[in-house]
């Protein structure tokens, strides 16, 4: 029988650290872990082997990873991503965007990124959603309290681009979450990590970040998140721009 569910193709910009075992999956199958196969199939380009799609038809959704690397590196996959997130966004192709995924998509669209002067944000965080104004059902799955995530970050979208807006921040990042119009939602911590994979973070990369923070993060794996509450959020912000009269057709294949 032939699957029809919508394809989410997923544009993997980094790795998990080699030392962490296959149990954890990679940037791209957390995915298909966090927003599940019920509503979705899944492809993925490895944009930083500089593989990408022929065009954003070749699936009905994209979606950017989180990465190790920087948005503003001189690296020769970045600007062919930028060209192709460009025009995921001016075909109206629904798009989600995660940490470097989030960064990439609003410098590609005129915002800028940098290295956060005060430094770290990794493990737990409390983020504070505003949505008011969207008028857009997927965001009503979100707790009307502080919504708690896991981040590993120190670059930030210091300046938005023209046409977004900010619906998310937390006491170290301003622009924690952008919404650009009906099709493009992407945000700064990371809902396809749980507290092992911070873990895991912690031992394979901690030691880039000062001690305080690591000890700090660490005692935060314990705390409940918010995760299943975002990902039924991105899922029904990807079905319902799918479902708009003026949302384009796709000639995303059957897996």
């Amino acid at each position: 029988m032939m699957d029809t569910k919508p394809l989410v193709g997923i544009l993997q910009c980094g790795e998990k650290p080699e030392g962490l075992g296959p149990e954890f999956g990679d940037y791209d199958t957390l995915f298909h872990a966090l927003l599940g196969t019920e509503a979705f199939r899944y492809r993925t380009w490895r944009a930083l082997d500089g593989q990408l799609p022929d065009g954003p038809d070749a699936a009905d959704a994209w979606l950017l990873t989180g990465s190790r690397y920087g948005a503003y590196e001189a690296l020769d996959w970045i600007a062919p991503l930028e060209d192709f997130v460009r025009e995921v966004h001016a075909q109206g192709v629904p798009m989600l965007g995660i940490c470097f995924g989030h960064q990439l998509i609003a410098q590609a669209l005129g915002g800028r990124v940098e290295k956060y002067a005060e430094g770290w944000s990794i493990g737990r965080v409390e983020y504070r959603f505003d949505t008011a104004g969207t008028e857009l059902p997927a965001f009503e799955a979100l707790p009307d309290h502080a919504v708690p995530l896991m981040a590993w970050h120190q670059d930030q979208v210091v300046e938005v681009p023209p046409g977004a807006q900010v619906i998310a921040a937390s006491d170290v990042c301003r622009n924690a979450a952008l919404l650009y119009g009906q099709t493009t939602f992407t945000v700064q911590p990371h809902p396809e990590f749980g507290p092992l994979f911070v873990q895991g973070l912690l031992d394979t990369r901690g030691k880039a970040v000062p001690a305080p923070l690591r000890d700090r993060a660490a005692a935060t794996l314990d705390q409940p998140l918010a995760r299943e509450a975002v990902a039924e959020t991105m899922r029904r912000f990807v079905l319902q721009a799918l479902e708009r009269p003026d949302a384009p057709s796709t000639t995303a294949p059957c897996a």
